[in-house]
């Protein structure tokens, strides 16, 4: 982990970026004339985006890419499109790779040749050019790239136009060594080979005795996991269940309280305000639990009929305290509905006592996203007043299964789930994780948002020291192989950066990830 990969941000980058471009493209292959300065600033300097590779603080390889147009090799062979003999919707131009002398040993191309592959996946580049050195042909050939058009240049310093495509790439052999991103995210889910297998069975009917019993088998495993009385799985997003939820809620004659604390305790009030319930909101700040003596005052003032928030906060990593919201709901008679789209698989959870719930297929359980499980503590009844497809009690009605149902997802829900037959073991596992990262990400300067004692051992959100920029952070560590939470707009808001724990991954990787991320904050990266 010696060598760091990264855009580069810093003068003293851009610096050595032209030192280096002027011994490789005046010194080494004379395609420029000499100057005093031993420096040469590239003519598309401005609109380049450089990945480099760092050694401490030394730049000992670059590549640069550009989508500009015209192309540098527009202007040598004419526009590139009529030459290519594929067609192509976003080209990019890919140029000036060098590597220092002291240090081709093959780990820096590499590394350079990785992170520019992700950077390029990342854009949506479907294509690449490069105007080749024909010296360096078999090593361009090793990515995957193919000649088209003609050399340009002369007998000293000679190109060959080349391009590379997505797919073309992926049955290369460096396409082939090129390993998934380290997952840190909260979702979607690393999928297992075990699930990724139970997925490819070939479907059967959701009317099938065995669609029956393997749905059966599936609540029965959710129910024991958490302590509900009866479960509904549901072909749809987290979102879908929450609306469930609402749909029930309004068949309810009295007022709600929606707990806010994050960004997706505010969903569930629009989700409230679609279906039009009456309902009043307490907020408390983002990060911090539920104040819940003030809560305990608010339902003893005011007959609410149910109450409504978020179990895990993911957001912001606060895990709110369902226990006493419970003992609050039971001594005043209302209504306990959660959502825990982030809980459920990753902390214990008793349900018991919780009106209802949602979660999902694609977190931390490791199934693929496309189920989602509604939880109800006593059995519910068809409505006329609710559109069918989000009609809880057509559920119930037919079993769990009034429309069709996809026999893959279930069947790899099923596979996943196998873990949980030892749960102490899946929550030890991340909490360890969680520790771990915790503990790094202190050490490396960055503030962990949620009090620890108040934190669900699934997702760190971070807070940066000033100076620091998520998403260049981010987008560095992704050049690295590791995939972070940063881009969704309430974390760009707050220049917050988030590491999930719900996959299973090694600590050697994990304390990798950490050494990438303290040389980025030690780099004090600007933003993009």
């Amino acid at each position: 982990m010696s060598l760091l990969f990264k855009i580069a941000s810093h003068p003293s980058e851009f610096e050595q970026i032209e030192k280096l471009n002027y011994q490789t493209f005046v010194e080494e292959i004379p395609q420029h004339g000499a100057n005093p300065a031993h420096m040469l600033r590239d003519r598309f300097h401005d609109e380049n985006t450089y990945i480099i590779g760092l050694k401490k603080d030394q730049v000992i390889g670059m590549i640069c890419v550009r989508n500009k147009r015209p192309f540098s090799l527009d202007q040598k062979i004419g526009e590139v499109e009529q030459h290519l003999p594929v067609q192509v919707q976003s080209l990019c131009e890919i140029r000036l790779l060098a590597v220092d002398k002291a240090h081709r040993n093959g780990r820096v191309f590499v590394g350079l040749a990785q992170a520019l592959i992700r950077f390029c996946l990342k854009m949506g580049y479907d294509a690449a050019i490069i105007s080749g050195t024909t010296r360096q042909q078999k090593l361009y050939q090793h990515l995957g790239f193919q000649p088209f058009a003609y050399l340009t240049g002369d007998e000293k310093a000679a190109f060959q136009p080349m391009y590379l495509t997505k797919a073309i790439f992926e049955q290369s052999a460096s396409g082939k060594l090129l390993k998934e991103p380290m997952n840190f995210i909260p979702g979607p889910a690393t999928i297992t080979d075990e699930v990724r297998l139970a997925f490819s069975k070939s479907p059967y009917s959701h009317r099938a005795k065995e669609f029956d019993h393997l749905l059966a088998h599936v609540q029965n495993q959710l129910k024991s996991l958490t302590n509900a009385h009866y479960v509904q799985i549901l072909h749809g997003t987290g979102t879908l269940a929450n609306d469930v939820i609402a749909a029930q809620l309004s068949l309810l004659p009295g007022e709600g309280l929606i707990l806010v604390n994050g960004e997706f305790g505010g969903r569930l009030i629009n989700h409230a305000k679609r279906w039009g319930l009456s309902f009043d909101q307490h907020e408390t700040g983002w990060g911090k639990p539920f104040e819940l003596e003030e809560i305990s005052q608010l339902v003893q003032k005011k007959r609410y009929e149910w109450m409504w928030a978020v179990h895990c906060e993911t957001s912001t990593g606060v895990l709110n305290n369902i226990d006493h919201l419970k003992e609050i709901c039971r001594m005043n008679g209302v209504k306990l509905c959660l959502d825990c789209v982030s809980s459920l698989g990753a902390v214990p959870l008793d349900l018991e006592e919780v009106a209802f719930a949602s979660s999902v297929s694609g977190k931390t359980i490791g199934s693929y996203t496309g189920l989602s499980f509604v939880f109800h503590q006593e059995k519910v009844q068809p409505s006329q007043s609710i559109p069918r497809y989000i009609d809880l009690g057509s559920y119930v009605a037919a079993n769990g299964v009034p429309y069709s149902q996809s026999s893959n997802l279930v069947e790899a829900l099923a596979q996943a789930l196998k873990k949980y037959e030892r749960p102490d073991k899946v929550y030890d596992q991340m909490k360890q994780r969680y520790e771990l990262i915790r503990t790094g990400i202190e050490v490396a300067g960055g503030r962990v948002l949620s009090p620890l004692e108040h934190s669900a051992p699934l997702i760190l959100t971070i807070e940066l020291p000033e100076g620091m920029n998520a998403t260049a952070i981010g987008d560095n560590l992704f050049l690295n192989g590791y995939l972070l939470h940063y881009e969704s707009s309430y974390l760009r808001e707050r220049n917050w950066l988030q590491i999930s724990c719900m996959n299973d991954i090694g600590e050697r990787d994990i304390q990798n990830m950490l050494d990438v991320f303290k040389k980025l904050c030690m780099e004090k990266v600007s933003s993009l």
